[in-house]
């Protein structure tokens, strides 16, 4: 499990809808969804899917604040969110699936398989046991 500490207590600030979903946050983050997520909340459990038609449920977090962010063993991104949701990012066995981006060159993506590639700022984070 690597923590992604960055994102903890940011505020969502906007989502961009496409191929890709981009949720930005303040201080200036991104999370790039690449591949299909499922988020848990108050409201149930929803599968969101980038592409030509992606749902906008996604809306539901804006203003909320990040709890808690980290990676699964198996690649996942999972970020957890003061009003009760849960996004949990998956893993795609052929392209990259997500990425969270920084103004100060933080950049962690997930390629194929859950594999993780980290550059800049993130590369000092350290794994949690």
């Amino acid at each position: 499990m690597r923590l992604i500490d960055v994102l903890v207590g940011q505020k969502l600030d906007y989502l961009r809808l496409g191929h890709a979903i981009v949720m930005g946050f303040t201080g200036g983050h991104r999370v790039v969804l690449e591949s299909a997520a499922h988020l848990n909340g108050p409201h149930g459990h929803v599968v969101v899917e980038p592409g030509e038609s992606p749902s906008d449920v996604l809306a539901v977090l804006l203003g909320d604040v990040v709890q808690a962010a980290h990676t699964r063993d198996n690649g996942e991104l999972e970020i957890t969110f003061a009003g009760g949701s849960e996004l949990c990012v998956g893993v795609d066995a052929d392209f990259e699936s997500w990425a969270v981006a920084g103004p100060d060159g933080f950049l962690i993506v997930c390629l194929a398989r859950g594999e993780l590639a980290v550059w800049g700022a993130a590369g000092a984070g350290r794994a949690a046991a």
